[in-house]
């Protein structure tokens, strides 16, 4: 018999609302000090700039807007898309997708695209109804879960951010939190058991990969990193080998092997 899944996290909205807020403020403020030259630099994959990145994160967040600006999609109460299916379909999280030009927008910089998105997320997005659908490009969500992927969004690509321009970008704690949570629940959803302990402090453990369960005492496997690793770990954005090497990752046990099952997005 297959290993029990565990029932889904829940996120409250209203939190998750105030996180994504305070995330994409720090980015407008990172994007707003950038040179000329540093909008420029490569940004990957591809040919993509910064420019584009930060274009990217106000799009990321606009599609919310755009959302909700719709009328409730119908078919049914049920999503077609739940929050723990979504890491495995998501291009946006690999950074491969294609914005739409007219959610960027056109506008005379950056700053303006900004703050426009901000406000009208701040006006649109309500503290409650988490139940609401909205449509996405991968299905009709939950509002409340279509929240958590988008600090997801702002989480991942701050990174990349950080990466491309050196800038120390903070992360706002509870976003930094869902991102890691929803990527750690996402590996115990596609590798369900017990025989694995995946640690990553302050923010999650959970268990994984079929076998002998683990009931008290030191787990016999397990695997621990700090939350920036193991989001790069899950999105592909590094390599599990490599990691291990610059000691990055602590794996014990002769299943505390997560390669097979990196990246999980995509």
């Amino acid at each position: 018999m297959p290993p029990a899944k565990k029932r889904p996290r829940a996120y409250d909205l209203s939190r998750t609302r105030t996180a994504v807020l305070a995330q994409f403020g720090h980015v407008r403020e990172a994007v707003r000090g950038l040179t000329p030259e540093q909008l420029t630099r490569p940004a990957g994959p591809g040919d993509r700039t910064v420019r584009d990145l930060a274009a990217h994160l106000a799009t990321a967040v606009e599609r919310v807007n755009r959302g909700l600006e719709l009328p409730e999609p119908t078919g049914g109460p049920k999503p077609q898309l739940t929050l723990l299916e979504w890491p495995f379909s998501a291009a946006e999280a690999t950074g491969r997708v294609t914005d739409d030009p007219a959610l960027a927008g056109q506008r005379p910089g950056l700053d303006a695209l900004y703050e426009e998105t901000a406000t009208r997320f701040a006006q649109l997005v309500p503290a409650d109804a988490g139940d609401r659908l909205v449509a996405t490009r991968a299905g009709t969500m939950r509002l409340g879960d279509f929240l958590v992927t988008r600090a997801v969004e702002l989480v991942v690509h701050t990174d990349d951010l950080h990466r491309a321009t050196g800038l120390d970008i903070p992360y706002d704690r509870q976003a930094l939190a869902a991102c890691t949570r929803l990527l750690a629940d996402a590996l115990a959803d596609r590798a369900p058991g017990g025989s694995v302990e995946v640690r990553v402090p302050p923010f999650a453990v959970v268990q994984c990969i079929g076998g002998p369960k683990h009931t008290r005492g030191t787990p016999p496997n397990v695997v621990e990193t700090d939350p920036l690793t193991w989001i790069r770990l899950a999105t592909g954005r590094a390599e599990w080998t490599r990691e291990l090497q610059d000691a990055k990752v602590s794996a014990s046990g002769e299943r505390a092997d997560l390669a097979p099952l990196l990246p999980l997005t995509g």
